[in-house]
């Protein structure tokens, strides 16, 4: 019977030979995560010491091998980059957001990897993750925590993929609940009150914002999605806009557009309304110069409109008007609401908002009516 191969790194009878005085040599065989046996030597002053030599560059060579084998003895902080790698190249690769690995980049320098960067993969156990992520709720607010958890959940993946562990252990971790749900919607005289405040306000004026907040009112958008509607989006004889993309900020390049929405359900064509339409055909006469490819709602200074400066005015404006709890994503909230209130199904309320999933707007953005009373 033939002898079994050895292992996979793991090495074999180790030899000791004379060289010359106060000159060993230690020699093994080391069965490579390629499978392939190599003869692996290493040269000391006493043959203890060659061992010794040779026995640390066993250890090493079995922790990872020249591709960036992941293994239990590797650092999370090594981990963290590899898995980051991952998603850069999907990203390259159009499966992923610029935004999203800019995200998992900050939480992950911020906190995994000063916090438990040192610990070795195969030291990651639920409770100490567990408490990891309560730690960074605590300091840090229910946002970070979320996607710190997504960001070990990517990375101790990645680990389980390639049998450096057996489970994820990230998956028992306790989840994080956020508020969301406590977010109200306009009522409809409130939506009314608000909406002439912005028209007569006249920092929303010089800001080129009160068409871009009817605009939102009128389709439910997300305010990157609005600021990234194009003239050749909109068929205004129809009386509808294609919602194709939104605008992002990647870090080093600028404003563009990613011609990619939030979710699969976010490429969707919605009907205007008529008032929509008078306010669209009205801005497209002004606009005489624009051309299709342009934004319907650009930067007061010509380009694209960045979202985070957008919604940091809005917060301003809306303040002013007595409804500091109001965000563009209450706008959302509202044309849900109001079309809830219409009679309109959740699936028409989904497909309007771009959700994949009808719970999704009926959890989050139905606003709730009062208890019914016999």
């Amino acid at each position: 019977m033939a002898r079994p191969p050895l292992p996979i790194g793991t090495h074999g009878r180790i030899r000791v030979y004379k060289l010359g005085p106060k000159r060993y040599q230690a020699r093994t065989q080391f069965r490579d995560h390629d499978g392939v046996i190599r003869h692996v030597e290493r040269v000391g002053w006493s043959q203890a010491g060659a061992q010794q030599v040779l026995l640390a560059a066993l250890r090493d060579r079995g922790k990872a091998s020249r591709s960036g084998e992941i293994t239990g003895d590797m650092s999370v902080r090594e981990l963290g980059e590899l898995w980051l790698a991952e998603i850069e190249r999907a990203v390259g690769l159009g499966k992923r957001s610029p935004n999203t690995l800019a995200l998992y980049r900050l939480q992950f320098d911020r906190h995994v990897r000063d916090g438990i960067g040192r610990l070795r993969v195969r030291e990651l156990s639920t409770g100490r993750l567990d408490r990891f992520v309560v730690e960074v709720h605590d300091r840090h607010g229910t946002a970070a925590a979320k996607t710190v958890r997504t960001v070990l959940s990517g990375m101790v993946g990645l680990a389980v993929r390639h049998d450096a562990m057996d489970r994820n252990p990230v998956r028992d971790v306790g989840r994080i609940e956020s508020n969301r749900s406590s977010t109200r919607a306009l009522t409809l005289p409130e939506a009314i009150e608000l909406r002439g405040y912005l028209h007569e306000d006249e920092k929303c004026q010089n800001l080129d914002l009160v068409d871009l907040t009817d605009f939102m009112l009128a389709t439910g958008l997300r305010i990157g999605e609005a600021t990234a509607v194009t003239w050749d989006a909109l068929d205004l004889d129809a009386g509808t806009v294609e919602v194709r993309g939104t605008v992002i900020r990647i870090k080093g390049q600028g404003l563009s557009i990613k011609w990619k929405p939030k979710s699969k359900s976010g490429y969707r064509t919605l009907e205007l309304s008529s008032w929509a339409v008078t306010m669209l055909r009205e801005r497209r006469s002004a606009a005489s110069n624009a051309v299709g490819g342009d934004p319907v709602f650009p930067a007061v200074m010509g380009g694209l409109r960045d979202p985070s400066n957008t919604q940091a005015d809005l917060r301003d404006i809306f303040a002013r008007a007595g409804y500091g709890w109001v965000t563009s994503h209450v706008y959302r909230k509202t044309v849900a609401t109001l079309m809830d209130d219409a009679g309109l199904s959740a699936r028409q309320a989904a497909d309007q908002l771009g959700h994949s999933k009808i719970s999704m707007t009926q959890d989050f953005y139905f606003g709730r009516k009062p208890a019914f009373r016999s």
